[in-house]
């Protein structure tokens, strides 16, 4: 799961959704730093409500992404994305459909969730921008025992590019593909890829609610 498939569901707790999110910004920051479900687990009744928030919003994105990964629409969906990859760009010989086909499933669920409920992709960046980017720094450094001095920096990066707004988008969304495919070291991704994402819209739109079947229940704005 992306962004804002892991923070739809609770958009009026910040320092929850910066949970959900804090898993992700430190694949950025440092992949070398994981927080883990066993180092927030402590956390989830930390004396300091936001920091126990935080503790539980990271351990709920670990537990929706090992039920979201485990069903069978992204698993037939990210192998169809993979083969329309790998036939578009078939003289790419570098490039990995399959990390392709995973990551356009989760994105473009995003971009489902706020095409069809609009307001909420902009409360979602108004709550995160409540939390305080140092305390959740300090918070991540007291559980892993990592330092994440950077970590501030690119939330306030976060909060400033607002880049999830350019999921709904084709041109815009293949330029922050290949921002993924540089940090990742892949090959960038051509042009042509622009031919597939509206049929690869229409796919993840189809099983939409069924991708959300395993972490928000059978309706795609149920916990």
């Amino acid at each position: 799961m992306n962004y804002f498939a892991h923070a739809y569901p609770f958009l009026d707790r910040p320092y929850f959704i910066a949970g959900t999110s804090l898993p992700d910004w430190l694949n950025v920051v440092d992949r070398r730093v994981r927080c883990r479900t066993r180092h927030a687990q402590s956390y989830c009744a930390d004396e300091r409500e936001d920091i126990a928030e935080l503790a539980r919003g990271i351990v709920r994105h670990h537990r929706d992404d090992a039920a979201f990964h485990e069903t069978r629409s992204f698993a037939e969906l990210s192998l169809s994305l993979a083969a329309d990859v790998r036939g578009h760009l078939a003289d790419d010989t570098a490039l990995r459909p399959g990390f392709v086909g995973h990551i356009l499933v989760e994105i473009l669920l995003d971009a489902v969730l706020f095409e069809d409920d609009p307001p909420a992709l902009e409360r979602f960046y108004v709550q995160l921008g409540r939390v305080d980017p140092h305390l959740v720094a300090d918070a991540v450094g007291r559980m892993t025992g990592r330092d994440v001095g950077s970590l501030p920096e690119w939330i306030d990066r976060f909060l400033a590019e607002r880049f999830l707004f350019d999921y709904t988008d084709d041109a815009k969304l293949l330029r922050r593909l290949n921002q993924v495919m540089r940090r990742v070291r892949l090959p960038a991704l051509g042009g042509e890829l622009l031919e597939l994402l509206p049929d690869a819209r229409r796919q993840v739109r189809r099983r939409a609610t069924a991708l959300l079947s395993a972490t928000h229940g059978t309706r795609r704005i149920e916990v």
